[in-house]
C-alpha cells in the first residue's frame, strides 16, 4: 500500500466524521474551545488539502459529503477521490498529513497459533482445534 493510500485512510475518516458530526461549515469556522478532536484535526487537513492548487473539486465533494448527512458511501467515496488526487498532484502534503497523524497501530504477534491485532476486533479469534466458538445468529 503506497504512502498515499495510507494518508488517504487516515484523513478521509477524520474528514467525513467532521462534516457528519458539525456540517460543512464545520471545516471553516474559527476554532472554539468548545469544538471536539475531531472537529479540529479535520478543520487541520481540510486547511492544508485546501490550500493545494486544483482544490475545487475537493470543496465540492464536501459540500456534496455534507448535504448527504454523511450516510452516503458515494459521496465518501467521491471524498477520498478528491483526497487522493490532492495527494498524488502534491506530495509533500502527504508528508505534511503524516506529521500531524497518529502513528499507525502495529502489532506483532509470536508462537504457535498467536493473534495480533493492530485496532479494534469485536469477534471472537480462536486459534484451537474443536472450538466452542459458533455463531448465535
Amino acid at each position: 500500500m503506497s504512502e498515499v493510500e495510507v494518508v488517504v485512510g487516515q484523513v478521509v475518516p477524520v474528514i467525513s466524521a467532521a462534516v457528519v458530526a458539525y456540517g460543512a461549515a464545520v471545516l471553516t469556522r474559527a476554532q472554539e474551545a468548545a469544538a471536539d478532536a475531531t472537529a479540529t484535526l479535520g478543520r487541520r487537513f481540510w486547511a492544508i488539502l485546501r490550500s493545494a492548487p486544483q482544490s475545487e473539486p475537493l470543496e465540492s465533494a464536501v459540500t456534496d459529503l455534507a448535504a448527504a448527512g454523511g450516510d452516503d458511501p458515494d459521496a465518501v467515496a467521491a471524498l477520498r477521490l478528491q483526497v487522493r488526487k490532492i495527494l498524488e498532484r502534491n506530495p509533500e502534503l502527504v508528508t505534511e498529513l503524516a506529521g500531524i497523524l497518529p502513528p499507525a497501530a502495529q502489532a506483532g504477534a509470536t508462537g504457535t497459533r498467536a493473534v495480533a491485532i493492530a485496532g479494534n476486533n469485536n469477534a471472537p479469534i480462536s486459534t484451537g482445534d474443536n472450538s466452542p466458538i459458533w455463531n448465535a445468529r
